[in-house]
């Protein structure tokens, strides 16, 4: 399984090159913003914590944002890699 994660600044090519890797490797592409952004619309549990905290001004801590990028992961059990946008910002979420 390759896992692929890009560091970088806005407008250095992220997006670009992660195209071309998911599309010559069969990559599946995991957003976390999306994902943030799909459970807020969504309202589950998760996305209205994260709405909640959103609200108040919060970071999402690591415990929620690793547990919703577990759940995207297990939707994807036929994957060969992911690209992972946005992820990890931390430590934690990279020790994970």
């Amino acid at each position: 399984m390759l896992n692929l994660v890009l560091f970088g600044p806005p407008g250095a090519g992220k997006g670009t090159q992660s195209q071309m890797l998911i599309d010559k490797y069969q990559l599946v592409h995991i957003s976390t913003g999306d994902i943030f952004r799909i459970h807020i619309k969504e309202q589950t549990a998760l996305g209205k914590q994260v709405s909640q905290l959103i609200a108040d001004g919060e970071l999402v801590p690591d415990s929620i944002t690793i547990a919703m990028l577990e759940e995207e992961i297990g939707q994807h059990p036929e994957a060969k890699g992911f690209i992972f946008d946005g992820f990890p910002r931390t430590v934690a979420q990279a020790e994970a």
